[in-house]
């Protein structure tokens, strides 16, 4: 080869390598000017609108600890803060709320903007807004004000995903922050599908036994559900009580929560707040502790409507990115709008739309010292209905029911007809005091769990999506099960992933088939697994899969003698107990050979199984069939890199009805434990991380602690500031 060869292939070499660098040098560039420069200041000195200087300390996981000289400053820092960490979140979740993600997203999210629109989600947060009491309203322009702070100065360089998207945000208002509010309350009191699907089970139906598959109404398997309780002095290593809570919510990229400490004169309160909300809804202050959990009573009524009924109509533009709007007509009755059933005409009534209804105690709450202030706060609480459970550090213990919860003169689960003399209307809606309330009870434990917490005669008709009693049954067993419990005990608890309703079911199908004297080998293995199981909803073992198959082809299998052709429509939440209940009563109109209908249950769970996993039952895992996969709305799609914003697929553990309840789309939203012996060692965290920036360093760095079931310090009175930024008055 000639020296000539040599140098010019040298030559083109070096030309190459000089060509890469540069190509690596501008992607550096471009991933600086798109992903780097965004990045809000974390230190420093900002002129801002507050009366006196604020600091906003980040400890190591990137959670401020805001300071400042009044409430009204504390809370303009906590929405210049999140806006700073969640401004796309922000913007997602009112226009989630509000039906306006098509402007962005284009088609694709049309369902959910007309969902939205029919709901009159946007009205509704105006009327709200323009309604409001003075002193609540006050606290949610200093909020605003410092969220639309944060926003102007990130117009320069906004964060990747609306370059992505290409658009710019509007800024923030006080009825973005009622959307933010109402999409929750939609999440946890949407009953009115439940209520058509019913009908549609009693439609061609035996009554009595569709009525059997609905006791007090449940709700559907993936119904959003919490866990909360508090152990008062004398079952604790502290002498102290403890308080635990971990909401079940549907997954989210970032967390639903985003968390923070406000201080500001008799205000000093820190935990889980909701980003475009001002203030702390889970947390504990100075004196007291708090946890909440779903009530789960029914807020929301169908309502057939007569021919010729008064009605206005309402058009709702649809701006759709890269196509002409939609023009959408949403029919409103005196109950509220008509919901597309695809039969006659059904008109919701909804708590939340009861216009001059909606106020905001949570600062009230944030500032409270003992049970009465506590639940003087509550009493103004509108909704979505909650249990609250309340722990202070004189040692009591507490719980309270709250909400604006309608009284029913009539209800026998059949779909209410609009009717002159009222029969069927709202009785107004339960007072305040006859809610559900408890005080230091005698066993020293209060648990929440979704479960119905009325009496068995609460003098009217109760109706709501209570959860079967599984996971409040469990919890009280493992905090009866030692004499002293600490903050790890609490943590093991929420951990928990025992099914007793599975294990029930699984253990009779078992034993059907070997009294049925299968043949099939798989099927033989599959009924010696689930005789020795444990009852956990472990992702390595395959008698809980088996067990879980098991039980939806029971369930499956009453409702379909219940309502022939209608099996598939019923996965109400309480389907466990009923099915759990059915099979041992065993009532002889269901079925003249139960141990038929159990062997074959088994036997399809058997062969679902195989076809999925193969033939070898001992290879099968349940985490298989209860996958997570978890990434960010924008960045998890963008082609080759997307894989780097996304969490999983990860096999999970637990199930609807064990106490750590996760499925594909829902899980523990966090989990916290007050110590009220020591504030500094009570722990929280949330499901990835505190900011939405990729390269903050807090983009899903909770994410293994989360994941191992473990949870962060939660610093209180001894904070260690990695950072400091501080707002002085302009």
């Amino acid at each position: 080869m000639s020296v000539w060869h040599d140098e010019s292939v040298n030559r083109v070499i070096r030309y190459g390598n000089a060509l890469i660098a540069l190509l690596l040098l501008a992607a550096l560039a471009g991933v600086s000017w798109y992903v780097y420069r965004p990045m809000p200041p974390r230190s420093g000195n900002l002129r801002a609108s507050v009366g006196a200087p604020v600091r906003i300390e980040r400890d190591s996981l990137g959670v401020p600890h805001i300071s400042a000289a009044t409430i009204d400053d504390a809370l303009y820092a906590q929405g210049y803060a999140v806006a700073d960490d969640r401004l796309f979140q922000l913007d997602l979740l009112r226009r989630k709320a509000a039906g306006e993600l098509c402007e962005i997203v284009g088609p694709t999210a049309i369902e959910l903007d007309r969902d939205a629109r029919r709901l009159r989600m946007r009205r509704l947060a105006e009327e709200h807004a323009a309604k409001l009491p003075p002193a609540d309203l006050a606290r949610f322009r200093a909020f605003v004000r410092g969220v639309n702070a944060s926003l102007d100065r990130q117009r320069a360089a906004l964060p990747i995903e609306f370059q992505l998207l290409g658009y710019k945000p509007r800024p923030w208002t006080v009825a973005d922050s009622m959307l933010v509010a109402l999409e929750m309350y939609r999440t946890l009191t949407t009953s009115w599908t439940d209520d058509f699907e019913k009908a549609k089970l009693l439609d061609g139906g035996d009554r009595a036994k569709v009525e059997r598959l609905y006791p007090i109404r449940g709700g559907l398997d993936f119904q959003p559900g919490s866990n909360a309780w508090a152990v008062s002095g004398k079952l604790t290593a502290s002498g102290k009580p403890l308080l635990a809570n971990d909401p079940h919510l549907a997954w989210s990229f970032p967390a639903t929560w985003w968390q923070v400490h406000l201080k500001a004169g008799e205000l000093d309160v820190t935990g889980a707040a909701l980003p475009g909300l001002p203030g702390v809804i889970v947390g504990h202050n100075r004196r007291i502790a708090w946890g909440v959990t779903n009530l789960g009573y029914d807020v929301q009524d169908l309502y057939i409507e007569p021919p010729g009924v008064p009605a206005r109509v309402e058009t709702e533009i649809v701006a759709i990115k890269g196509a002409p709007p939609e023009r959408l007509a949403v029919t409103v009755t005196r109950h509220g709008p008509v919901m597309p059933t695809g039969t006659r005409p059904l008109a919701m009534r909804w708590a939340a739309a009861e216009i001059g209804s909606f106020q905001y105690p949570m600062i009230e709450l944030n500032l409270a010292k003992n049970f009465a202030e506590f639940r003087a706060a509550l009493r103004r609480f509108p909704g979505p209905g909650q249990n609250f459970v309340y722990a202070d550090i004189d040692g009591n213990i507490g719980y309270q029911a709250t909400g604006m919860l309608p009284v029913r003169r009539t209800y026998n689960g059949d779909l209410p007809v609009a009717s002159p003399n009222g029969e069927n209307e709202w009785q107004g809606f339960i007072p305040f005091d006859e809610l559900p309330s408890f005080y230091n009870p005698p066993s020293g434990t209060i648990v929440t769990a979704n479960q119905n917490p009325w009496p068995a005669e609460p003098g009217f008709r109760l109706n709501g999506d209570f959860a079967p009693p599984y996971r409040a049954r469990q919890i009280k067993a493992r905090l009866e099960a030692k004499s002293k419990l600490d903050v790890a005990d609490m943590l093991s608890v929420q951990n928990d992933v025992y099914a007793e309703s599975l294990l029930a079911a699984g253990k009779m199908s078992a034993a059907a088939v070997e009294r049925k004297a299968a043949k099939d080998a798989s099927l033989g293995e599959a009924a010696k697994l689930l005789k020795s199981w444990d009852g956990q909803m472990r992702a390595e073992s395959p008698a809980a899969l088996i067990a879980l198959l098991n039980y939806q082809y029971l369930r499956r299998a009453l409702a379909e003698r219940a309502s022939p052709g209608k099996g598939a429509e019923y996965s109400w939440q309480m389907g466990p107990a009923v099915v759990e209940n059915l099979l041992r009563e065993r009532p002889a109109d269901w079925f003249a050979d139960w141990d038929s209908t159990l062997a074959k249950a088994l036997e399809e769970a058997v062969g679902e199984a195989r076809r999925k996993q193969g033939g070898d039952p001992a290879k099968w895992r349940y985490g298989v069939a209860n996958t997570l996969e978890l990434g960010h709305p924008v960045l998890s799609k963008i082609p080759y890199v997307g894989k780097y914003f996304r969490i999983g697929p990860v096999e999970m553990h637990g199930w609807t009805t064990t106490v750590k309840q996760t499925t594909p789309r829902i899980g523990p939203s966090m989990h916290f434990v007050a110590d009220l012996s020591n504030w500094d060692a009570s722990v929280n965290n949330i499901v990835v991380g505190q900011s939405g920036h990729v390269f903050s360093g807090h983009f899903q760095d909770q994410w293994k602690d989360y994941f191992a079931g473990r949870a962060s310090p939660m610093p209180f009175a001894k904070i260690e500031p990695k950072r400091t930024l501080t707002l002085s008055p302009e």
